[in-house]
């Protein structure tokens, strides 16, 4: 499945993975313990923390809440303060991965307050979604350091089910065992290149333009997503992300899925695949659409800031996570 023709559902197409024929749940190590913390939007509802939980448990994950995550204060989960304190307390406390409850809004006010250089150091891996990509994008640009977008605790292991592949593909790049994440495309450019994979929500991303917390990367694999944006909207940025130069710096830009807008008369034909042959006429750097990723119910968990591989063949395209294998 592509953005191109289905560019509003919520599943993606075929997914291979190369996991060293690993088990998913069964062989995660004794130590892979996940903190949640909610630096964003409040958790409306406390029973899907819960939930995720005892989802997380039984795909071998030993979980702990942080004392605020629950936390209201209008739309946040809890003041700045608040929020400010759970950071902290996740780099202090033992267990390796700290996850994002949710997305929402909140991170952009912390951005300035949060110790960069302690998050970087503490070893964490942090990983979350969607307003995440403040913090994702913030790491990568104040330090180097790598962390994870993709998985989410309430979206993804809260609510009536979870998705097995989402689940999967947590748990095999959290334990170092995805090394190639192959999907299916139907509107790939040929590459075979490597560089540094990074991007996320690209509503979130331009809103770090002009910021010291926007990532100057040259030579990357750019990968975008967002969800209820009209594809006008998400051109414009895409316009912008043009003039200012950084995709002529990258080596592929990457599709992941566009969701939950809706098309009005007057687009006349103008719709996902319109803005993606626009971009292909002003950008000469190979595009690829189809990456399982974004406000979706099967999506991967990519490691932002980390050197990768990246190949089309016909229908195919080829993330190569670890590339010292390859």
């Amino acid at each position: 499945m592509s953005i191109t023709e289905h560019p509003a559902h919520g599943h993606a197409g075929h997914v291979c993975v190369d996991d060293c024929g690993h088990d998913h749940a069964h062989q995660a190590k004794a130590s892979s313990g996940i903190y949640l913390i909610s630096p964003s939007s409040a958790v409306r509802d406390p029973q899907t923390v819960a939930l995720a939980q005892e989802r997380l448990t039984q795909e071998g994950f030993k979980t702990a809440v942080d004392r605020a995550a629950l936390a209201v204060h209008q739309r946040f989960a809890g003041t700045e303060k608040q929020r400010l304190a759970g950071l902290n307390r996740a780099i202090a406390q033992k267990h390796p991965i700290v996850m994002a409850t949710r997305g929402g809004y909140g991170l952009s006010r912390l951005l300035p307050q949060i110790d960069w250089r302690a998050m970087a150091d503490s070893g964490k891996r942090f990983v979350g979604l969607s307003d995440f990509t403040a913090f994702n994008l913030a790491l990568l640009a104040q330090t180097g350091a790598v962390s994870y977008t993709g998985a989410t605790a309430v979206a993804d292991f809260g609510g009536k089910t979870v998705d097995d592949l989402t689940a999967a593909l947590f748990g095999e790049l959290m334990r170092g065992e995805l090394e190639i994440l192959s999907f299916e495309t139907r509107d790939a450019d040929r590459v075979d290149a490597r560089g540094v994979l990074w991007g996320g929500n690209l509503a979130t991303m331009m809103s770090l333009m002009g910021t010291p917390y926007m990532p100057k990367v040259r030579g990357g694999i750019l990968f975008i997503e967002d969800v209820a944006e009209h594809p006008f909207r998400v051109e414009r940025m895409l316009a912008q992300l043009l003039q200012a130069g950084v995709l002529q710096r990258q080596k592929a830009i990457v599709f992941g899925y566009f969701t939950e807008y809706r098309l009005a008369q007057h687009d006349a034909g103008y719709d996902m695949p319109a803005v993606v042959k626009w971009l292909r006429s002003v950008v000469k750097v190979p595009v690829i659409t189809g990456l399982p990723y974004g406000h979706i119910r099967s999506k991967a968990t990519l490691p932002i800031g980390q050197k990768v591989g990246i190949a089309t063949e016909a229908g195919m395209a080829h993330l190569v996570i670890d590339e010292h294998s390859h």
